[in-house]
């Protein structure tokens, strides 16, 4: 079983930052994929941002140039760092985590963002 825990969430001003962390229980080459989704309330889980084979990056749309995702592997950890922060990226974060053999998804608990003044 992997085990993904997030930390680094909370509260933050409109225009903050916020790093969240991605701790696995294993190593993160071990993964095909691993990034950060969002649920705000009312609405659909959606893809932040993600890294493929530990190299291509995706962002979503309503976040790119503001939020940067990146791997400590000798720490078994994935960041996203959040800059320039709206009221509108106030959701629930969710790390997650996708092997191949067999195929399979990990998520953790996730961890609550709220930006607001």
């Amino acid at each position: 079983q992997v085990q993904l825990v997030e930390s680094g969430g909370g509260l933050v001003q409109p225009g903050g930052s916020l790093r969240l962390s991605c701790a696995a229980s294993r190593s993160i080459f071990s993964f095909s994929a691993i990034g950060w989704y969002r649920q705000a309330p009312g609405k659909q889980r959606e893809l932040v941002a993600a890294l493929t084979n530990l190299d291509t990056t995706n962002y979503a749309d309503s976040v790119k140039g503001r939020f940067t995702i990146s791997r400590d592997s000798a720490k078994n950890t994935v960041y996203l760092q959040m800059n320039s922060l709206k009221p509108e990226d106030t959701a629930v974060y969710y790390c997650n985590a996708r092997v191949v053999r067999p195929p399979s998804d990990y998520w953790g608990q996730g961890i609550q963002v709220t930006v607001s003044s």
